[in-house]
């Protein structure tokens, strides 16, 4: 794995898009291997297929190969990042129109539920402007403009490099530095703080192709620096993990208002946003919103019960352990935890969970679930009467 810094959050709004469309140009070719198929002929010959993401706040480059092939792909991989051609810019300009319409409807409404949610809670912030940028500019960036964010962006201060698996440490540590020494050198990235929220906040997109009511309660919270980020980890956990947990089991078993809900819990260095979201028909969503409401009512004045919480306790490290299994999820991990300066292994990590106490999960709850934080989107065909309602109970239920 390889992680480093890009993203929205480093973009101005001219620039909003720019990481995302320059992670789709360095697949396009390198010097050894000019064209996008050439590339992903090296590395599959290798045992691979090389991913990338782009998220608000950081990139990924990531590959699982055979113990044979890391010799051969260390290499590769280090010339597809530092070096890319950034070549055939009208065919991958293209792609990403492609991938970018997916977000919007018929009539040209964004439809996307996280890029909605994040513009509702973060605004014109960085961390509110959407990952692949609006339409407008994939049409307008230039290949100078291209180089210049490679250049600004793919730099050795601001890249982890993690490797998990067999093989001999002291051979694969000589081979990343013979390998990405070259990387140059720039100035790390740094971004300005959001602005705290004041209110609650509304948003509903009509949408008439839809079926169904996408509904998106989420709240601001500490981000990955702050001490009480555990017990928000924690605090999700209990909200959503697994089917027997509080948000499947209010909507789904309990009145069979969704068959789709989930919750997430995203966090920044400085901020965060925990989510849940269902989908309903159109007529059910002022329900389904209440009881996500009440959800979070309840865990902002009762104690999680003694048994609920030594259950998730119980997954929670099940699932840490499950980490030393999984040489992809350990790679990922120790990337992610070097890249933000929290817990260096799955262990410390798991300790810091388990610190958490049930007084700590209700403080988390009291101080996130506030209506000041509160922000809430729809994006389906409600009738007049239940956007109304879902207006209000957005705004004002408390």
């Amino acid at each position: 794995m390889l992680y480093f810094k890009t993203g929205s959050r480093f973009e101005s709004p001219q620039q909003n898009g720019l990481s995302h469309f320059v992670e789709h140009m360095v697949f396009r070719g390198t010097r050894a291997h000019p064209s996008a198929h050439r590339l992903s002929t090296a590395f599959e010959e290798l045992g691979g297929t090389l991913d990338a993401s782009t998220a608000a706040d950081h990139g990924t480059f990531g590959i699982d190969v055979p113990l044979e092939s890391l010799s051969e792909v260390l290499p590769l991989m280090a010339e597809v990042f530092r070096a890319p051609l950034i070549t055939d810019l009208e065919i991958e300009r293209g792609i990403i129109r492609e991938e970018v319409l997916e977000d919007f409807g018929d009539e040209g409404e964004m439809i996307d539920g996280p890029s909605l949610t994040r513009f509702l809670a973060f605004g014109a912030h960085g961390l509110g402007r959407p990952i692949s940028g609006p339409l407008e500019n994939v049409d307008a960036f230039t290949e100078a403009e291209l180089r210049a964010h490679h250049g600004r962006t793919y730099i050795s201060n601001d890249v982890i490099l993690s490797v998990a698996g067999p093989g001999d440490v002291d051979k694969i540590q000589r081979e990343l530095e013979e390998n990405f020494s070259a990387l140059q050198r720039g100035t790390s990235l740094v971004a300005e703080a959001p602005t705290t929220q004041s209110g609650a906040r509304f948003l509903n997109v009509p949408h008439r192709g839809s079926s169904q009511t996408g509904i998106s309660l989420s709240y601001r919270c500490p981000g990955y620096t702050s001490k009480r980020e555990p017990a928000v980890e924690m605090l999700l956990r209990i909200i959503d993990d697994g089917m027997a947990t509080r948000l499947y089991h209010r909507l789904c078993d309990s009145r069979g208002l969704c068959y789709s809900v989930g919750g997430s819990f995203e966090a920044y260095q400085d901020a965060g946003l925990v989510e849940l979201e269902a989908d309903a028909a159109h007529e059910r969503a002022p329900l389904v919103l209440e009881q996500m409401l009440k959800l979070t009512r309840e865990l902002q004045d009762e104690l999680v019960s003694e048994s609920e919480f030594a259950r998730t306790q119980k997954r929670a490290r099940w699932q840490h352990e499950a980490y030393l299994d999984e040489v992809g999820m350990t790679a990922d991990f120790f990337a992610m935890a070097q890249l933000t300066g929290t817990a260096l292994s799955p262990a410390e990590r798991l300790e810091e969970l388990l610190d958490v106490t049930r007084e700590d999960l209700r403080e988390a709850a009291q101080q996130i679930f506030s209506l000041e934080g509160r922000n809430v989107v729809c994006v389906g065909n409600t009738s007049r009467a239940k956007t109304s309602a879902l207006r209000k109970l957005a705004l004002e239920y408390f």
